[in-house]
């Protein structure tokens, strides 16, 4: 007589747990570049100088002014002129500064510790990761210059209340104006992270920064006369620099004219950027 021998049937492997699809969208690569921006010290740090340099020069300006009036000595030429907005906004030689070059540690800090290669790993087509980068710092750019002229007007104007500089927020072209200086600010920064992505180098994008609006209207003062009436105006400062001007002469572009300059220098900064990290490897 035979035996049958009853064999298990073998145990089915559990099935795995599907893992969830994340789609590379354009909202998330912001919220990552916001994250990032923030989780540096440098960011705090730097943007606190620019918040700092604003309000501290802009009150500097302004209580110069009144020692110089009060005093009774002759005034210097530029001073006889000043506004309390001319002096509120004295900072921003000193803030572009700053906001420049954290817009170029932006992008060009991830190039120097090599994170680049992971960040354009999670984006592959590399672009939204510029233009999160701008968006975000170029936001809080613009916050900060623009609460920082406006507390430095505010404080300023009060310094020069009962002055010749004497100004309030009411007057003609003020709010125009402030508002053309935290634009003016907001944008640097934006064209500060368009050289870090563009040279990829922290010592480079810093020195093609600082060359741009300090260096080089320097060198158009060496030319003659009629070559500086027709360069200078379109120079990224000089361009900027009309967009918060009160008042305006022949040698000086209208505020709009100047906006539209200077976002011609910004959006070819982009333009440069997008170039080289579309057709370069990081």
């Amino acid at each position: 007589m035979s035996t049958v021998t009853v064999t298990d049937s073998p145990t089915p492997a559990p099935a795995r747990a599907a893992r969830p699809a994340y789609k590379v969208t354009g909202r998330r690569v912001l919220r990552s570049e916001w994250a990032k921006m923030w989780s540096l010290r440098s960011t705090w740090i730097t943007l606190g100088l620019g918040l700092l340099f604003l309000v501290a020069f802009g009150v500097i300006a302004a209580a110069h002014y009144k020692s110089e009036l009060d005093s009774g000595r002759p005034m210097r030429p530029d001073d006889v002129s000043a506004t309390a907005l001319s002096l509120s906004v004295f900072g921003t030689n000193f803030a572009q500064l700053a906001l420049g070059v954290l817009g170029v540690l932006v992008t060009a800090g991830e190039y120097s510790t090599g994170m680049i290669r992971s960040t354009l790993a999670a984006v592959p087509r590399r672009l939204p990761v510029l233009w999160s980068k701008a968006a975000a710092f170029g936001v809080v750019a613009l916050v900060v210059s623009t609460l920082g002229v406006l507390v430095a007007f505010l404080i300023a104007s009060g310094i020069v209340s009962g002055t010749p500089a004497a100004l309030s927020m009411s007057h003609s072209g003020v709010v125009r104006s402030l508002l053309g200086a935290g634009l003016y600010l907001g944008l640097v920064g934006v064209i500060g992270t368009a050289l870090g992505a563009l040279l990829r180098s922290v010592a480079g994008g810093i020195s093609v920064l600082v060359a741009s609006l300090m260096l080089v209207p320097g060198l158009i003062s060496l030319l003659p006369s009629s070559w500086q009436d027709d360069i200078n105006p379109y120079l990224p400062s000089s361009a900027g620099q009309s967009m918060f001007q009160l008042t305006h002469d022949s040698a000086s572009l209208s505020p709009t004219a100047g906006l539209v300059v200077f976002l011609g220098w910004t959006v070819l900064a982009l333009t440069g950027a997008a170039y080289r990290l579309v057709r370069s490897d990081a």
